[in-house]
């Protein structure tokens, strides 16, 4: 049976330390996956990311149903750490023009609706760039923002499988498979990160701002790789070819008496020093079945019968202890949960907890980026729907209170109360 893991409290940064975003403004149009994961990554290093989110319900995450801890699902939670939260309803007159206010004020601005729907609320690059000539406006979609693809909807398994990368996925005699967590929205989240910080650093020399575009059907082909270069050399279609690559006839799941482990021994190098020095099978490279790599390659499943049945022999802390001895790439097969509880996870501080409004405590995964100077701020954990919406009115456009309530009144906030604070 699962048990839910004991998870230590955060330790703070230390008092002082730059920052490497410091002093950007963010205004964060995103929601679901890929803009969230990117605006997060900007929060986690320092800008201040402003969240607009719809009154009524907010991101779509916070409904998603993995699991929630205080009111907040485990997606959203995940997604938008270090972010101040606010609601505008972009259907009011009133709630665009806070919109334009803070474009004003903003370093940033991204966006990932649908086609169309920024230039609706007067709040595309064109209608915005003459307000603000140094703002970086990224705009996140499924096929661009130009062309006869610009208006269709997708999601990150509709561009897996349009670009050609779900069908790498999978066993040959198989189905393509989709990857279980939405890595073409992570990446293009990665992607969008990578553009803004390219078009700040241009902006310092051309003084400047731009407006940038990151698809997620453009990411998924890319992330075809070698795969997809390979085609375009030798127009051969490639295949599926489970845990296996192609060319690597070693690389894979073996199974030791007791439990599964993963090798990736993809070199004549590192093939020899496993059959000579692990698996004691010297007729395993003396052969002239298995001499070369390509002669290897060729007797694919034979090879992979003889080294499965010395792996079946013994167990897998032993097999485990003989391939580090020589060096070999290896590694054990785990769940989430032994993944999350292992001494790797835990050696390196993946996973903490971090204080939240009404939950107490929610989970912590540490960003994957170390930096000697400017470390990571300390996490905050997700806003709540609105949580900050009177603060940011206050202290970001320095609207007085009458205003704040006069706004309220005309629904720029949305026809229900919402949570604030400073």
């Amino acid at each position: 049976m699962s048990t839910k893991p004991q998870l230590p409290e955060r330790p703070p940064r230390g008092a002082g330390g730059p920052t490497a975003l410091d002093g950007l403004l963010v205004v964060d149009f995103t929601r679901v996956v890929a803009g969230p994961a990117c605006t997060q990554t900007l929060a986690d290093f320092g800008a201040r990311v402003i969240k607009i989110e719809n009154p009524d319900g907010g991101d779509d995450t916070r409904a998603y149903e993995h699991a929630e801890v205080g009111g907040e699902s485990a997606a959203y939670l995940s997604l938008n750490r270090n972010k101040a939260g606010i609601v505008l309803d972009l259907a009011v007159a009133e709630a665009r023009e806070i919109a334009l206010d803070l474009i004003r004020k903003a370093d940033v601005v991204v966006e990932n609706f649908s086609s169309g729907v920024m230039k609706k609320f007067g709040l595309d690059y064109e209608a915005v760039a003459p307000l603000n000539p140094r703002l970086v406006y990224c705009s996140i979609s499924a096929y661009g923002r130009t062309g006869p693809f610009a208006s269709r909807p997708g999601f990150d398994p509709i561009t897996q499988a349009e670009s050609g990368f779900m069908s790498l996925n999978g066993f040959a005699d198989g189905p393509a498979v989709r990857t279980g967590p939405p890595i073409v929205d992570i990446a293009t989240g990665m992607a969008a990160c990578n553009a803004i910080l390219l078009a700040l650093l241009a902006r310092d020399r051309l003084g400047r701002g731009q407006h940038v575009e990151v698809a997620l059907f453009d990411v998924a082909m890319g992330m075809t790789g070698f795969y997809g270069m390979a085609y375009l050399i030798n127009g051969e279609n490639p295949g599926r070819f489970g845990n296996s690559p192609a060319g690597s006839p070693t690389v894979g799941v073996y199974e030791a008496s007791d439990g599964p482990l993963y090798m990736a021994c993809a070199n004549d190098r590192l093939y020899r020093r496993l059959v000579v020095e692990v698996l004691n099978r010297p007729d395993l490279i003396n052969a002239p079945q298995f001499a070369t790599r390509k002669a290897r390659s060729e007797n694919k499943e034979l090879l992979r019968a003889a080294i499965a049945e010395v792996f079946a022999s013994d167990t897998l802390e032993n097999w485990m202890a003989k391939m580090k001895l020589a060096n070999i790439p290896v590694g054990y097969l785990r769940t989430v949960e032994e993944g999350f509880n292992a001494p790797e996870a835990r050696e390196r501080a993946r996973v903490s907890r971090i204080p939240h409004r009404t939950a107490q405590w929610v989970p912590n995964i540490e960003p994957p980026i170390s930096m000697s100077l400017t470390a990571a701020v300390d996490p905050v954990a997700a806003p709540l729907l609105g949580e900050h919406t009177e603060g940011v009115m206050r202290e970001t456009l320095g609207y007085d209170a009458k205003r704040i309530a006069a706004l309220a009144e005309k629904g720029a906030f949305g026809l229900r109360k919402t949570a604030t604070s400073d």
